[in-house]
């Protein structure tokens, strides 16, 4: 697998959205007094959003859905646990613990997908230099928030 930086740049620019996602949804929760409603309010935007590059890209064949296996259509239920969970956080846990924490749930879920090639990932070995470089970037995480 070869490293494509364009990959990466949008890679990048979903990782800075993130907390400033996080941040808007925890704001808005607290203004509105309920952490499900700003949910809601995020959850209409992106589906919006995914209405209108649905368009754009056009709908999926009635055979391209029928040959995916149900666990595939399960992910929904992952993202609203996510945002509900940040949208929570946010305002009582700071922005950055929250983020850190999610991130090192992501290395710790990303290593054993990407290792086992769970859900027909790309199998992505776990070697020593792999390992050592989780290790320094779970290192990095518990020293950003001690320092600060």
């Amino acid at each position: 697998m070869s490293f494509n930086m364009h990959y990466s740049a949008l890679a990048l620019a979903a990782g800075i959205g993130i907390p400033i996602m996080a941040t808007i949804s925890g704001a808005l929760s607290i203004r509105l007094g309920s952490t499900t409603a700003a949910t809601a309010v995020l959850f209409f935007g992106a589906f919006v959003i995914a209405l209108v590059a649905l368009a754009i890209n056009g709908l999926p064949t009635t055979l391209s859905f029928n040959s995916a296996p149900p666990y595939l259509y399960i992910g929904g239920i992952f993202v609203a646990f996510y945002v509900l969970s940040i949208t929570w956080l946010v305002p009582r846990f700071g922005v950055g613990n929250a983020i850190f924490v999610v991130l090192l749930g992501q290395i710790i879920s990303a290593s054993i997908i990407d290792h086992f090639g769970l859900f027909n990932a790309q199998i992505i070995p776990m070697s020593t230099t792999r390992l050592f470089g989780i290790i320094l970037m779970v290192i990095g995480i518990f020293l950003s928030r001690k320092i600060s």
